[in-house]
């Protein structure tokens, strides 16, 4: 099967257009209209109907999306590595961080390694370290600074983070100078990323706890205001404290203590492209400055 044809086909899912993924791909649309007559012929069924928010996907096609998505993979490697046996250099990586307190030193790497691989493209992803270990799974990543998941890919720890309580400055427990994750049940909690795997939801059920939220964001910065504004407490990563401003909220030691490991989550080795291959090795190099 002609993985361009496969390529071709996500786009078009993706964007819901043949004209949009022909403009994307560089195709006419009439280009791109015999690519997926030809792929559904070698099928032997149709792979998209007409709706009127343009194309979709037929069960079938849904079925077998996940081979699509290999199948494309598969060829983009094939690719890579006969570049790389030419003497070239090509390929993407899709790269990200759960943090923004890696922001900085993740866009630096990538400066550094674009200077030194021109024909590597990167994509910057953005996401909670659910989401995007989620994507390095379903090999839709290729690198991502996150807190430790369970999945098919291998972690490199860089260091453990804290997990801190935030309450309002006047709460009692201020004075005291720890907060114990039982008080959770008790005092309006503030959840952020409710509908997510979050440490936060890890760190309670590994306690036994199942607070319930009075209050839910789905950013970091909407629940400092929370807080600050004395509507209720909060449990997050020590790190997600980067450049917050946080007046009005005393930020406490949890009893007992809860801690993360943060690191970067990759593809396996025998999963990696050569682009993404390159890629870690040259992060990895730089690592101590982002681990500080």
């Amino acid at each position: 099967m002609d993985t361009e044809k496969c390529a071709a086909l996500l786009e078009v899912l993706k964007t819901g257009s043949l004209s949009a993924a022909a403009e994307t791909l560089g195709y006419t649309p009439s280009g791109i209209s015999r690519m997926m007559a030809a792929l559904e012929a070698e099928a032997g069924f149709p792979l998209l109907v007409r709706s009127r928010n343009g194309v979709e996907p037929t069960r079938e096609c849904l079925s077998l999306l996940p081979t699509f998505k290999e199948l494309t993979r598969l060829g983009s490697m094939f690719q890579e590595q006969a570049a790389a046996l030419r003497g070239l250099e090509t390929g993407k990586v899709r790269v990200g961080s759960a943090y923004s307190a890696y922001y900085d030193w993740l866009a630096e790497t990538i400066a550094a390694f674009s200077k030194a691989h021109p024909g590597i493209e990167v994509e910057f992803l953005q996401g909670a370290s659910s989401e995007l270990c989620a994507l390095i799974d379903s090999h839709e990543a290729d690198f991502a600074l996150v807190s430790f998941r369970e999945g098919s890919f291998d972690f490199l720890p860089m260091k453990r983070d804290p997990l801190l309580a935030w309450v309002p400055a006047n709460h009692p427990r201020a004075k005291e100078g720890v907060y114990p994750l039982s008080d959770f049940l008790r005092d309006p909690y503030i959840s952020t990323y409710p509908d997510q795997v979050t440490d936060n939801s890890r760190a309670f059920a590994a306690n036994g706890l199942e607070p319930q939220a009075r209050y839910s964001s789905i950013d970091i910065r909407s629940t400092r205001a929370m807080v600050s504004a004395g509507l209720g407490v909060s449990l997050n990563n020590s790190i997600l404290s980067h450049g917050l401003d946080l007046t009005n909220i005393a930020v406490l030691p949890t009893e007992p203590a809860c801690y993360v490991d943060i690191g970067a989550a990759v593809p396996k080795q025998g999963d990696r492209s050569p682009a993404a291959e390159a890629f870690l090795k040259f992060a990895m190099a730089r690592l101590p400055a982002a681990s500080n």
